[in-house]
């Protein structure tokens, strides 16, 4: 036992070399995700009507719901590709990226062909102002022109997780958001286009942002063009189990994104300063959550490789090791943000109203990502193993089994009710999980997802 010890040592070194390697790259892309928005922010809101600013605000919720929406064809091709990796099997890898770049292809012109009645209905769901859906159209319109490049580099990005590359995802968004920051001050402040200039810009963003990803797949330019493999993706079996897998991931979501919009509409209810108050608090939730994403991306690649490779011994170690900094992770965030509460708080607002709901729920801030990370780890390790029913079904019982019947238990206490209902959910996450995690490794079920059922 002495003598496995210094291995043992060794093994968890060479896992923490690995998964640092993959999670600090992602770390720093996905904190800088919400700078277009703050840069569209920053300089539509310092021309003269405030309406340019709400249009973007409206247009881009929108298109967030749509977009997130398809964010398996990223989630779906990272299981698929780490899996392959982990066989050995390049060829099935390629065949996962060109099926879901075909997948997102198909639904780009779906989003472009129906724009009209979605982009409507989304609207009516905001609820918006007649003098601002005009322009909020307009600029929804425009930005929907780069639904292919938005939906196939999400494809690309898995492709790269799965492969543990986050370094060509980070230089996809720090050069998407240096054009856009660019190309931003160019059409609203220099031609004067206002919130058209702001979506022309993230346009052109987002497609040189595709050809960053094309680039970083050019050796495989060849492999993806050839003859043989268009000729296995005329086989349709294959897609079917491919839509399946994304069919859960693609519902998951969408409770994920109803759970956050139905905060934001209970919230509301309470008061314009509790609005407020919660928005602001949710962006520092939601910074956690990139932070810990970090870790996530690196249990997908790893633990999809561990089971590609049928080793799941090697599955169980990164998950331990993912678990570890994804605990030290939080800890600190929450550390963090109970040691700057005091000056932070009053240096993000000053209106006296709002502060006061900020520092009455501040606490929640502090306890959240603690109780949110489970959830954040498990997902990268369902995602990697394509475990992505129980992943589905576990959201779908934490938001309307625990969530909506906890907010409507706890009405009586506003917006403490409020927050302590979503801490519930993200609870509920974590705990159904664990438990999808045990029952599978006492079925001996890992293996299952391991197999090549695309081919």
């Amino acid at each position: 036992m002495h003598r496995d010890k210094p291995q043992h040592i060794a093994i968890r070194r060479t896992l923490d070399v690995k998964i640092w390697a993959i999670a600090w790259p992602a770390i720093v892309a996905n904190i800088s995700i919400p700078l277009m928005g703050l840069v569209d922010a920053a300089l539509l809101g310092h021309l003269d009507s405030p309406t340019h600013l709400a249009a973007v605000a409206v247009g881009a919720a929108v298109l967030s719901f749509l977009y997130w929406g398809f964010s398996f064809l990223r989630m779906g091709t990272t299981g698929e590709v780490a899996r392959a990796n982990g066989a050995g099997d390049e060829r099935r890898a390629l065949l996962a990226l060109a099926r879901s770049a075909l997948i997102a292809l198909s639904v780009a012109g779906l989003l472009l062909l129906f724009q009209g009645p979605l982009l409507a209905l989304g609207f009516a769901i905001m609820g918006s102002r007649p003098e601002i859906y005009v322009p909020a159209d307009n600029y929804a319109a425009l930005r929907l022109l780069s639904a292919p490049a938005v939906l196939l580099t999400y494809t690309a990005v898995g492709w790269f997780i799965g492969h543990q590359d986050t370094r060509w995802p980070l230089r996809i968004l720090v050069v998407t958001n240096l054009i856009n920051i660019v190309l931003d001050a160019l059409f609203i402040l220099g031609l004067g286009l206002a919130s058209s200039g702001a979506a022309i810009a993230t346009v052109i963003a987002e497609y040189v942002g595709l050809f960053i990803a094309i680039i970083g797949l050019r050796k495989h330019w060849a492999s993806l063009f050839s003859a043989a493999l268009w000729a296995q993706l005329r086989d349709l079996k294959p897609y079917l189990h491919l839509l399946r897998s994304n069919l859960s991931l693609f519902f998951r979501t969408l409770t994920l994104l109803f759970a956050f919009a139905f905060f934001t509409a209970a919230g509301e209810a309470l008061g314009p300063e509790v609005v407020a108050a919660n928005a602001v608090m949710m962006q520092f939730l939601l910074f956690a959550a990139f932070a810990m994403d970090g870790f996530a991306y690196a249990a997908e690649g790893l633990a999809g490789e561990a089971l590609g490779s049928g080793d799941t011994e090697r599955f169980f170690q990164v998950s331990r090791r993912c678990a570890l900094w994804t605990g030290v992770s939080a800890l600190v965030i929450s550390t963090i943000i109970l040691l700057s509460k005091p000056w932070l708080f009053p240096l993000l607002t000053g209106l006296p109203e709002v502060l006061a709901v900020m520092s009455a729920q501040g606490l929640w801030l502090v306890v959240l990502p603690v109780i949110a990370a489970p959830s954040y780890l498990l997902d990268g390790l369902f995602i990697g193993a394509g475990a992505t029913r129980a992943m589905m079904l576990s959201m779908l019982f934490s938001a309307f089994l625990i969530y909506l019947p906890c907010w409507y238990v706890t009405t009586g206490l506003g917006n403490q009710g409020l927050w302590l209902s979503f801490a519930v959910f993200n609870a509920s996450r974590g705990i159904t999980l664990a438990l999808s995690f045990g029952y599978f490794t006492r079925q001996r079920r890992w293996q299952y997802w391991s197999q090549d059922l695309t081919a």
